[in-house]
């Protein structure tokens, strides 16, 4: 078995970096993105990036920090408005963007992964999400060809993985990095635990070791996009 682990995530990305590469990254808002490895991408600096990602992160930090230090030509997303600098680089010409929903880009990179070069679906007939695609009729009902997704790189990011790259997300981790794990021709992978190979369940596995070349521990810390709490009662305060 190929050594897949290393002890940076800059070492991870040792050779594999180049301006005007495409990028797939997981995770969903905060949560479920590989952190330490977009950091440690934005550090090795290079440029024209194009991003394909559910959201480009908040202000400076996940995604954000690319965008903050210009990294990225183009962003392919399902939602950017969380984000003031992206949209400053956007209205300054500075960065392009491809909208596309969040069911059809799971779907694009499913579809990528899988080998399959595009997929018809309804969703945005009528929008702009439609504009200079082809459309098909199928059973009397319209469809929008969508390509599908397959780029240079992927991050992801997992809660738990074995040393053999075999990974299991956690709960909302998994709406795009299965999907992205698969969509490119070097994946990366970064956990919060690694674990000696034989220890995960067979059946608990969500990306199989097979589709992971390169892998770390996490060494950021988890943030939250939006901290809700709830009002401490008088009980609470005196219990």
């Amino acid at each position: 078995m190929a050594q897949k682990l290393y002890q940076t995530a800059t070492q991870a990305l040792d050779g594999l970096c180049r301006d005007n590469m495409s990028v797939v990254i997981g995770g969903f808002g905060l949560c479920g993105i590989p952190t330490s490895l977009i950091y440690a991408l934005d550090e090795i600096g290079v440029n024209g990036l194009t991003v394909i990602s559910n959201n480009p992160g908040i202000d400076g930090v996940g995604i954000g920090r690319l965008v903050d230090n210009r990294r990225i030509k183009k962003m392919l997303s399902s939602y950017v408005g969380n984000n003031k600098g992206f949209e400053q680089a956007y209205l300054a010409g500075e960065i392009e963007v491809e909208f596309c929903p969040q069911g059809t880009l799971a779907e694009r990179m499913r579809a990528g992964g899988a080998g399959i070069p595009g997929f018809y679906t309804r969703t945005g007939l009528g929008t702009i999400i439609a504009e200079n695609k082809e459309i098909k009729i199928f059973d009397g009902q319209e469809y929008i060809l969508e390509r599908g997704i397959f780029c240079d790189l992927a991050l992801v990011k997992a809660e738990i993985a074995d040393e053999a790259g075999n990974l299991i997300y956690r709960k909302t981790a998994r709406n795009f990095n299965p999907m992205a794990a698969t969509a490119s021709k070097m994946t990366i992978a970064e956990a919060e635990e690694i674990v000696p190979v034989g220890t995960l369940n067979p059946d608990h596995i969500h990306t199989p070791g097979i589709f992971i070349q390169r892998l770390i521990k996490t060494t950021e810390e988890k943030q939250i996009e939006f901290v809700n709490t709830r009002p401490k009662t008088e009980k609470a305060l005196t219990s």
